[in-house]
């Protein structure tokens, strides 16, 4: 008698432990997209020399280059315009209650909630940068050195995009890898901001096929 093959899947459509799930999905209208992007704090120069800190959340880099995505009557926003230098400083997850603090604050001196010194605000310590003049913020494992390459509108015009490269990175030693410029993966965890809560990173689950710190 004649029997059915059982069923094979291609090598090349193999499916995941996901797809065996059955997903199931729905349309739904999030008030934001936040889902899942760290969080950096922006200092930079106002226009009589005060400094500057805020924290923001949409942010990814390029190569050197780094895109903001800003609040378009923000402090930060004026001073960029203004004075296009920064620093982008990486907090990790250890930081988050002085990131909490300062999204509560501006340095507009017009507005509500106006904070003059944001540093001692949060409890953090201003540190002098190589190549800018805005510092650096010490309690951040990395820190960029940066300078404003282009500052425009969005597509819908309610915020404003900065692209802006990289002048020199500090790295904390405790996050490198010996006699290397590389970032030690095991070592550093970025602040992410998951749809307005705070995680760091979770165990290692493997490694990219470009990666420059592979494991054994």
């Amino acid at each position: 008698m004649h029997k059915t093959p059982p069923h094979r899947t291609s090598p090349t459509h193999r499916t995941s432990p996901t797809d065996r799930a059955s997903l199931t999905h729905r349309v739904v209208e999030p008030h934001i997209l936040y889902f899942g992007t760290p969080v950096v704090l922006l200092s930079t120069l106002d226009a009589d020399g005060a400094v500057n800190l805020a924290p923001i959340s949409s942010a990814w880099a390029l190569d050197r280059t780094v895109v903001l995505g800003l609040g378009p009557d923000g402090q930060t926003s004026r001073n960029l315009a203004a004075r296009p230098e920064l620093v982008v400083n990486v907090p990790g997850p250890g930081l988050w209650r002085q990131v909490e603090l300062l999204g509560g604050t501006t340095g507009r001196a017009d507005a509500a909630h106006f904070v003059r010194d944001k540093f001692a605000h949060a409890g953090l310590t201003a540190q002098p940068a190589e190549l800018v003049a805005p510092p650096r913020v010490a309690e951040c494992p990395l820190q960029l050195e940066a300078q404003v390459a282009d500052l425009r509108a969005d597509a819908t015009g309610e915020f404003l995009v900065a692209e802006v490269q990289v002048l020199r990175v500090h790295a904390a030693e405790s996050i490198t890898v010996p006699g290397t410029d590389y970032v030690e993966p095991a070592a550093w965890s970025p602040l992410v901001y998951n749809f307005r809560h705070y995680f760091g990173l979770g165990a290692e689950l493997g490694h990219s096929s470009h990666s420059r710190t592979p494991r054994a």
